[in-house]
Formats: structure tokens, C-alpha cells, sequence
């Protein structure tokens, strides 16, 4: 059964190498889904974005529906990004998922200890690739509102239109 989703909803992604943001920009495009994906290349960007260093009277910016967050991120990492994200009771509730190369044992235990709400292990191959991240936004997303509309991503003033499942 396909999506259906009327209003764009949106995602946070936190990914500072480009070609993995390149690569997961190209999935969730290819979900159908009317997405706007808003981008921080680091874990300060990513508070700053969600407003978590204002007082909760000051937070008025929209909040993303998914987070999906690598961990090895300059200035905050992603342990802290997260840590930041689940304390704040605007925030708490936003369904974060660890989207890290990482297999080791202690960053997913600390991962979920955080309160992500998934850990999924980045894999190599690009189509693996491809898939993980279409079935992450699809998981997380899937809400039954009607007809897809047209994805779209945007970063500062940049907008990428969707792109067809061979391209």
C-alpha cells in the first residue's frame, strides 16, 4: 500500500560528509514522500537549527517529524546532539534515529541509553545505502493522509526536486 501523505513533512538530517548526504538526499527523494529535509553539516548547526539553546518561549520554528543523525560529527558529536535533543521537552518526542557507521557495541548501547530511537549501522554498498535510508523515512513517516505530493529538499535557499528511481 503506498504512502499517502498530503502536507510536506518534515526531516532533520545531521550528516557532515557530502557524499553520504549527496546519497541519502537521493533516498529519501526516491520515497515519494513530499519531504522537506532540512541539513546540518554539524552538531552545533543541528541545536542551533532546532532552537535548544533558547528558552522554550523563544522556540518557534516548526519541528522536524525525523531526525536521522550520524554520530561522528565535528563540534558536537551525535551522543550529544542527542542527549540535547531527547532533554528538551519540545523536542523529547521527536523520533531520533542513529544513522552512523559505528558498529561498535558501546555506541549503540550509548546511543539507546540517549533515547534514540533506533540505531542503524550505515551500510557500504550504495544501493544497500539507498535502501536503508528510503526504509528508515518510509518506517517513520508512513501516515495515511492521502495522495503523495512531490519531495523536495531544501538547505539555506537551495531546493532539490525529487529525482526518479533509476537517476
Amino acid at each position: 500500500m503506498p504512502l499517502r501523505i498530503h502536507e510536506p513533512v518534515m526531516v532533520m538530517l545531521v550528516e557532515d560528509t557530502a557524499d553520504d548526504e549527496a546519497i541519502a538526499l537521493r533516498a529519501l527523494r526516491q520515497t515519494g514522500l513530499p519531504l522537506l529535509v532540512r541539513i546540518a553539516r554539524d552538531g552545533q548547526q543541528a541545536v542551533q537549527m532546532l532552537e535548544l539553546e533558547k528558552p522554550p518561549e523563544e522556540q518557534e520554528r516548526a519541528l522536524p517529524k525525523l531526525i536521522l543523525c550520524d554520530l561522528k560529527l565535528p563540534k558536537l558529536n551525535g551522543h550529544e546532539v542527542l542527549k540535547r535533543i531527547k532533554s528538551n521537552p519540545r523536542t523529547a518526542n521527536v523520533p531520533v534515529v542513529i544513522f552512523s557507521s559505528s558498529d561498535e557495541e558501546s555506541d549503540v548501547r550509548s546511543s539507546y541509553t540517549l533515547g534514540a530511537n533506533s540505531y542503524v549501522r550505515k551500510p557500504v554498498a550504495f544501493e544497500d545505502y539507498l535502501e536503508k535510508v528510503k526504509n528508515i523515512a518510509t518506517y517513520w513517516l508512513d501516515t495515511d493522509r492521502g495522495e503523495a505530493q512531490t519531495p523536495f529538499c531544501e538547505f539555506g535557499s537551495k531546493s532539490l526536486q525529487p529525482q526518479s528511481a533509476g537517476g
